[in-house]
């Protein structure tokens, strides 16, 4: 009986000494503290966190890449002119297509003097592009290194813009010199550069050109004066 009873508090002393290891708190486990409470996250917000914002990039809180995305300012568009005014935003009529200019990439220009009426040059420009083409004001000329650019006789204005179709011309007549000698500064030019005006006025409508002169060369003085570009070559020798 006496070992019986060793035995038995041999037994009891192993067992409590294995569940003071444990933890001491009769489960068998260790305790580590009070679980912190979790918020459930909603739907909405899931799809929330994985949708990229505009004008954002980078990453997202839980590591996943998003996309850069950007919505670019808004533009103003121009309105469309109306055919038949001198000047405008850059479109012709009411469907807002944007008008082809004419200049040196697209039409052939000449310079021929004239015997009448006398001290004048006609100037010709021919469409040679596959689209009608617009002549928009009036020549702006320039002899040789000349530094001042001749202002054209408003009364020649015509009441429309001069319109090209593919194969058409569009003239303009000068005027070089007085036929009294009142003008000053009378010299000979060899060589005529011709300029072509956009939509706005004194803005540039494109490549300018560089018509042949006479080999004697053409003489002007103060009275230089230009037409506006005239849709028949009537009303441009007529001045």
């Amino acid at each position: 009986m006496r070992h019986i009873r060793l035995l038995v508090a041999t037994g009891t002393a192993v067992a409590a000494l294995a569940l003071t290891a444990c933890g001491g708190d009769g489960t068998g486990t260790e305790d580590e503290g009070a679980a912190l409470p979790t918020t459930p996250t909603t739907s909405a917000e899931k799809a929330a966190s994985k949708t990229p914002q505009a004008g954002t990039g980078g990453r997202t809180a839980n590591g996943t890449s998003v996309a850069r995305t950007h919505t670019p300012d808004a533009r103003p568009s121009a309105s469309p002119a109306p055919r038949g005014t001198q000047g405008g935003t850059g479109t012709s009529g009411g469907s807002g297509s944007s008008v082809v200019l004419c200049n040196g990439a697209n039409t052939t220009v000449t310079a021929q003097p004239l015997a009448r009426p006398l001290n004048h040059m006609l100037i010709t420009v021919k469409n040679t592009g596959g689209r009608t083409c617009e002549l928009p004001y009036y020549p702006v000329l320039r002899f040789d290194q000349m530094q001042w650019v001749p202002q054209a006789d408003r009364d020649t204005q015509p009441q429309a813009v001069v319109s090209l179709a593919p194969g058409e011309s569009g003239y303009a007549g000068v005027l070089l010199s007085a036929a009294d000698g009142s003008g000053a500064g009378g010299t000979t030019a060899r060589k005529l550069t011709v300029g072509f005006q956009g939509l706005s006025p004194n803005s540039s409508g494109g490549p300018s050109a560089t018509p042949s002169l006479p080999a004697k060369g053409v003489y002007y003085d103060s009275s230089l004066k230009v037409t506006y570009w005239q849709q028949e070559m009537d009303d441009a020798l007529n001045w």
